[in-house]
């Protein structure tokens, strides 16, 4: 089953990191470049098993559900029908403290690394569709985590984070 990661270091805490990377609303479709749309179903608050409609920005619809969420250290979601295409689709993103540093000084922060597998359908065309997905994916996840990075930077989207991590007590 073909994978594409990227992973990026952030000047925050697992904690915030993780918070950023579930914002949502206006917060989230201002830092995050794949998402035009994107609602919980039937729920306030993100959990495993806890169900997702994502549409994205060239407009493919996703119905995600979340396998597993574990703040401050990781998330991990499941398709539960999407385009066509993807016979399956899952992915996760964990957070990891990693002290970096910067200018001759430590700075604590988190490593982020996001990872997507999936496999496409039907099967004859996989030879020729991985490939390409590889290429399509890669370029979106990694677009995706630098604009995650430069929003753990942002005050507005760390303030909203908080606001967040304060209402679910992570």
């Amino acid at each position: 089953m073909p994978r594409v990661s990227a992973a990026q270091w952030v000047p925050v805490g697992p904690a915030t990191a993780f918070a950023v990377s579930q914002t949502t609303g206006e917060v989230r479709l201002a830092w995050d470049p794949f998402v035009r749309s994107q609602h919980l179903v039937d729920a306030a608050r993100p959990a495993k098993g806890v169900r997702t409609v994502t549409r994205a920005r060239i407009g493919l619809r996703m119905v995600s559900e979340y396998a597993s969420y574990r703040p401050p250290t990781s998330v991990g979601m499941t398709m539960v029908s999407g385009p066509w295409f993807f016979a399956t689709f899952g992915g996760g993103w964990r957070f990891a403290p990693e002290e970096r540093v910067l200018d001759g000084t430590p700075v604590a922060g988190t490593l982020a690394t996001w990872k997507y597998s999936y496999a496409v359908r039907p099967g004859w065309l996989r030879p020729v569709a991985e490939p390409i997905g590889q290429r399509l994916l890669g370029r979106e996840i990694r677009a995706r985590i630098a604009a995650f990075a430069l929003a753990c930077t942002d005050a507005d989207v760390l303030a909203a984070a908080a606001r967040d991590r304060t209402t679910d007590g992570t």
